[in-house]
């Protein structure tokens, strides 16, 4: 693994032949160790670390770090990045980011549409919850992370498909399964050479089998969808307003064929469903390890819900909730480091470094436990935010950096600057609304009282535990 014209760089572990690969195997089974390590022999200093297939430029520094964010596509390239990462021309096929209107639609049409969208939601978690973990009056143990796959599945296809779709057992396992199938084969092909990897693609994915399966699931409604707009105008009255009527709206071309909508629901699918399930079940377990949070979670959310009923401006007033589940994010992001970008040109830093064209760069989240920036950083704080956000409003400034959906060097869960999370407007409703649900009616911890269960670290990602159980009954009140 090479690294022409990076050398002059600080590099984590060898970059000498063989003795390369023993070094990106032991960054990658302790890539958080590695990662602060590197961050105190070099904290001003771009730095490279050794990823599944290639060097990865570093950057902490917060000029550095808004150098990448503002750069434009054209020199780092965001999309190239995760097209690279995924595999996607070989897993998805290339039309998804060749033409990605899928993405405008969820900034646009899904985020503008929410205040209508959370009651639907809040609905399908009461018959969610009750089908994945009843209400029972002595304690009963659940698998977390796979009941809480299923919980976002339900909750995102009723605005991406709606009932009684979103209800259908196969297609929520299938939604599900397709992620990682997306994920597991991207990753095995970037052990092969690219001349390979249409040949390899036909002998290891599942993508297309599973594709094939949502296309029988998904077929007869988009029939009756067609039937219904015969001789009809693009705004008829009546009209469904969920993710695949906007998607037949916007498709041109081969993109209004079955077969093309299918692709596009499952995309929208899997950027929703894998991110927002890591990110509930981190919160979750933060929560059943602490449970002395629920009672004043429960006095915010009745309070709020008292007022607003389930709204979307009620979730806009549970800054408790709110403040949870950010510290849980800023304690637990997806990964060490964010923000990839393959670099199409070489490309100058302001600190006056230049890295050449095909590098990668990416961005570490040490800024999440600065001393600079947070009391005890280490330390998880549910209502952390709280407190920083009215002491925004007593100094006279904006409270809005601390809301889940702000992003910032010390918040990169969502990413940041142009190419931060479309979506994270929805999945933030999504999220409180979800956890809210919970909060208010199950009583629930951990199997053994007030220990987290341990996360796993692989590559630079931060897995929680996916076989942990956690213990749930119905709200003693």
């Amino acid at each position: 693994m090479d690294q022409p014209g990076l050398r002059y760089l600080p590099t984590v572990g060898s970059t000498l032949p063989l003795l390369s690969q023993i070094s990106c195997i032991r960054f990658l089974m302790d890539t958080r160790k590695a990662m602060e390590d590197a961050l105190s022999k070099w904290p001003k200093s771009l730095f490279i670390v050794p990823a599944l297939c290639e060097w990865v430029v570093i950057a902490t520094e917060p000029a550095l770090i808004d150098d990448i964010r503002k750069a434009p596509e054209s020199v780092l390239s965001a999309s190239t990045a995760l097209r690279e990462g995924l595999q996607t021309d070989h897993t998805v096929g290339p039309h998804m980011f060749d033409n990605d209107y899928h993405i405008a639609i969820v900034r646009s049409q899904l985020t503008r549409s929410l205040p209508r969208l959370v009651p639907e939601v809040h609905d399908e978690l009461i018959e969610a919850f009750k089908d994945y973990i009843p209400l029972t009056e002595d304690w009963s143990t659940v698998q977390a992370y796979n009941i809480v796959a299923k919980l976002v599945s339900r909750a995102s296809n009723r605005i991406f498909v709606g009932v009684p779709l979103c209800r259908n057992h196969d297609w929520i396992d299938l939604s599900i399964q397709y992620t990682f199938d997306v994920v597991q084969t991207g990753q095995l092909l970037r052990f092969f050479p690219s001349f390979l990897r249409p040949l390899v693609v036909k002998l290891i994915s599942q993508v297309n089998k599973r594709t094939k399966i949502a296309f029988d699931l998904l077929q007869p409604l988009i029939a009756e969808r067609r039937k219904e707009r015969e001789g009809k105008p693009k705004e008829y009255q009546g009209k469904p307003e969920d993710m695949l009527s906007w998607i037949m709206d916007e498709a041109k071309g081969t993109e209004t064929d079955d077969w093309h909508l299918t692709s596009r629901i499952l995309m929208v699918n899997f950027v929703a469903i894998h991110t927002s399930s890591v990110t509930f079940t981190h919160a979750l377990y933060h929560l059943a390890a602490s449970p002395e949070y629920l009672e004043p979670l429960r006095e915010e959310i009745d309070n709020v819900t008292s007022r607003e009923g389930w709204t979307k401006e009620a979730l806009d007033q549970m800054s408790r909730v709110d403040s949870f589940m950010k510290e849980s994010q800023r304690l637990k992001p997806m990964a060490n480091y964010l923000m990839n970008r393959v670099v199409m040109k070489d490309y100058q830093f302001s600190n006056g470094v230049t890295v050449p064209a095909g590098s990668v760069v990416g961005v570490m989240v040490n800024h999440h436990t600065s001393k600079d920036i947070f009391e005890e950083p280490y330390k998880f704080d549910g209502f952390r935010f709280v407190k920083m956000r009215e002491q925004a409003i007593t100094a006279g400034l904006t409270e809005k950096k601390f809301n889940m959906v702000t992003t910032g060097i010390e918040s990169l869960a969502f990413g940041h600057g142009r190419h931060a999370c479309p979506g994270r407007f929805f999945a933030t409703a999504e999220l409180k609304l979800m956890f809210a649900y919970m909060v208010m009616n199950y009583d629930l911890r951990t199997v053994e009282e007030g220990v987290r269960p341990k996360d796993f670290y692989f590559m630079q990602t931060c897995i929680p535990n996916m076989k942990a159980e956690i213990l749930f009954k119905r709200r003693q009140v």
